[in-house]
């Protein structure tokens, strides 16, 4: 049974951890006013090359943390020497890439991207001082959760938000139409985040350094680097490749529809986050681990969460785009096939689990090498022919690939016990429905059709989640 605690705790970490996050969304309607098409599509080239910085300069402490915590609390003072030690390593790695990148970004940028608009002086180098202030951020939201800190969580959260989203949009006003504005007014907020980071854990930690200790979780920090640096590879190099195919205005428009379709995103991840310690304790109990009817209920949840969403935001984003910002209506035809990634997400976040639960990560480069390696290929075969709409049948493709792959690679390890028509047929379905009805008459019907998607998304519900729907007591939850 889920309970009133872990129910608070889940708003708490889902709202606090998707706001910097969520910044991006509600600046992207400022962006579309303030900024052309073209450059809205370079912004969202230096915001990739940014996070790509950010994850290297991570090194993935905001994976080890937790495991690390839990090895070391009994011991609070090789605790601190543990936490101090990672900070000041992320501080040491940025110093080396700064560097390099101060040297070598031109370079990078001239063979790389192939618009003369996308220079690494200025804002290539604003974005890398960006990526490493988002990395320290983002580590002490690691830390804070596996403190079960939710309280401070919350607060560092919203601070974060508030500083971001109020710099970029003084910055937008002051230099309307340039990306100093946004580049700019994003790297002061989180410079000002980071600083008050770093003063909290030093001041909370002691400053030391004890390469030893760092050096029991660097083999898992390599592993899981390599992967993080192949999911923004997944993830990110499609807005590279559609440089050499389309304008830049066009990468603008797929970048506002990915953009407003991250609320998505960023809903599910926040669930999936608050009820993801919860899961891999109950396989740590196992003796033979296994999905079970608990376990199933919460990638339920989330499956039916995300067909909510997809119908909601495709009704939804539309009508927004069309009022706030008539200049991008070209995003429109993109969003339902954007949004049908979302419906594998939960499946996807399922067969990825048992891999952290079981300790089993070793494959996993190899895993995402093959997917990142079918995914490019795809889109260059497709692209030339399809322009946008081949990156997103690649990505549809791919995800599916990845499912598969996450399966047999850990069945033998772990045994999948599911509601196949829940977790599988019920988003497959809606999926469908939405890939067969937006190309005939999403343009010619599209309020009466999206307004379909939302009643059929919760007719699907419906029949699907009857039992546990009837069987919810709403005075036992507010009590």
């Amino acid at each position: 049974m889920i309970g009133k605690r872990f129910i608070k705790d889940s708003l708490i970490y889902t709202l606090a951890g998707t706001l910097p996050m969520a910044s991006g969304i509600i600046l992207a309607f400022f962006y579309g006013n303030l900024l052309s098409a073209d450059l809205f599509g370079a912004l969202s080239i230096y915001f990739g090359f940014s996070l790509l910085v950010q994850i290297i300069v991570t090194y993935s402490f905001d994976s080890s943390l937790y495991i690390n915590f839990h090895e070391l609390k009994s011991d609070p003072q090789k605790l601190a020497e543990f936490i101090s030690s990672a900070f000041i390593f992320i501080l040491a790695l940025s110093l080396v890439t700064g560097i390099l990148l101060a040297l070598l970004g031109n370079w990078l940028f001239s063979h790389v991207f192939p618009v003369d608009k996308i220079l690494f002086f200025p804002f290539g180098v604003v974005s890398v001082a960006t990526g490493i202030f988002q990395a320290l951020f983002k580590v002490n939201n690691s830390l804070l959760q596996t403190q079960s800190k939710a309280s401070v969580f919350f607060w560092s959260n919203l601070l974060s938000f508030s500083l971001i989203v109020g710099f970029t949009v003084v910055g937008l006003y002051v230099f309307p139409n340039d990306l100093l504005g946004p580049i700019g007014g994003r790297m002061v907020g989180v410079l000002l985040s980071a600083m008050w980071v770093l003063s909290s854990i030093f001041k909370q930690f002691g400053f030391h350094f004890n390469w030893q200790l760092l050096k029991t979780t660097m083999n898992f920090n390599n592993t899981s680097l390599i992967y993080q640096v192949q999911q923004w590879f997944i993830g990110y190099y499609d807005r590279i490749l559609l440089l050499a195919f389309v304008p830049l205005a066009t990468l603008g428009y797929y970048d506002l529809a990915l953009k407003c379709l991250m609320a998505i995103e960023f809903v599910i991840t926040g669930l999936n986050s608050s009820f993801y310690p919860k899961v891999l304790g109950k396989v740590a109990l196992q003796e033979k681990k296994m999905s079970t009817i608990e376990i199933n209920r919460y990638y339920h949840g989330l499956t039916g969460v995300a067909i909510i969403l997809v119908g909601g935001s495709i009704f939804c984003f539309p009508w927004l785009i069309q009022t706030l910002m008539p200049g991008y209506i070209k995003a429109i035809p993109l969003l339902p096939f954007v949004a049908i990634i979302y419906l594998l997400r939960p499946l996807r976040l399922f067969m990825a689990m048992p891999y952290a639960a079981v300790k089993y990560s070793k494959p996993l480069p190899i895993f995402y090498f093959i997917i990142l390696i079918i995914k490019i290929s795809l889109m260059y075969l497709l692209i030339n022919q399809m322009g946008v709409y081949g990156v997103l049948v690649s990505t549809v493709v791919s995800y599916v690939i990845e499912i598969f792959i996450l399966y047999f690679g850990i069945k033998d390890k772990f045994t999948f016990k599911l509601n196949a028509f829940k977790l599988i047929l019920a988003p497959v379905l809606m999926a469908l429905m939405i890939g067969l009805l937006e190309p005939l008459w999403g343009a010619s019907h599209s309020y009466l059709l999206h307004g379909f998607y939302v009643l059929v998304g919760g007719a699907i519900l419906l029949w699907v989640y009857w039992n546990e729907i009837k069987s919810i007591d709403i005075f036992k939850i507010v009590r």
